[in-house]
């Protein structure tokens, strides 16, 4: 395309593609206009459409004995992840906007102010709304003709949300999520990093793992993230942190089938 021979960054992607657009508060909101996402998002979704073209393509070849170029683009990564954004547009014309944590199409789902301090509801259909309803003490709302259906809520979310923000401040975080997740109702805590590492399931999960690491610059281990890929029989393993910058180029470079006296001659030249 016209673009093929830019330069292609996260953020300017993110701009490009209408990302920013619907992320943050509305203009005429407290903080308001856009804003990027907390993580390189296109780079990291781009690499995971990669990994599957590049399984897709494998597959292929075992079957035909043949190869094939992948074509991997930012853009069009970052076109195809705005999804409901973007199919609501396409079928309807009408562009979205940015509303802060809540949803275009369902309501409540959202944050919500606590006792000290905030919450996130993600209330996916009429029936998660009649149990929090009940178990919030407001069983009422449940049957209100502006409430009765996602669809109402929706268009009547002007009212309803705060309304169950007078309620949420009645309790804290803690107590609301005892209350409503007994009563299956999606809820959570809005936590910070530091405080995502020491929940409880993140533990579980071994989600922290702790990695070798052998460069000789006196940094013996690195913590990380472990692989989300959870396979029976063959989960994958992670045996060391990722090198230091130049750590293993003479061994690269030995496999190529250059000799100590090469490799001593391009250092001195300063080609690696």
């Amino acid at each position: 395309g016209p673009y093929a021979e830019r330069a292609g960054y996260d953020l300017m992607i993110q701009a490009m593609s209408g990302m920013m657009s619907i992320t943050g508060r509305a203009d005429d909101q407290p903080g308001g206009g856009p804003l990027r996402v907390g993580v390189a998002l296109t780079d990291l979704f781009t690499g995971i459409y990669a990994s599957t073209a590049i399984l897709a393509a494998l597959n292929v070849r075992h079957q035909t004995g043949k190869g094939q170029h992948i074509d991997m683009s930012l853009l069009d990564v970052g076109m195809a992840i705005l999804a409901n954004q973007a199919a609501g547009f396409l079928n309807t014309g009408k562009v979205p906007g940015r509303q802060g944590n809540s949803h275009p199409s369902l309501a409540p789902y959202q944050d919500f102010p606590t006792a000290d301090g905030a919450m996130l509801l993600a209330i996916g259909n009429d029936g998660q709304f009649a149990r929090f309803c009940a178990a919030a003490g407001r069983p009422e709302w449940a049957q209100d003709e502006r409430f009765a259906t996602n669809t109402l809520r929706v268009k009547h979310r002007e009212t309803l949300i705060p309304l169950m923000g007078e309620l949420t401040r009645t309790r804290n975080t803690a107590d609301w999520i005892t209350l409503l997740e007994d009563k299956a109702v999606p809820c959570g805590p809005i936590n910070d990093i530091g405080r995502a590492f020491e929940d409880a399931q993140v533990q579980a999960r071994g989600l922290a793992v702790t990695l070798p690491r052998n460069a000789g610059d006196g940094i013996e281990q690195i913590r990380g993230v472990a692989s989300p890929l959870r396979l029976a029989d063959n989960p994958p393993v992670l045996r060391n942190a990722p090198p230091a910058l130049g750590q293993h180029t003479d061994e690269v470079l030995r496999e190529l089938g250059l000799d100590e006296a090469r490799i001593a001659a391009l250092r001195a030249q300063q080609v690696v």
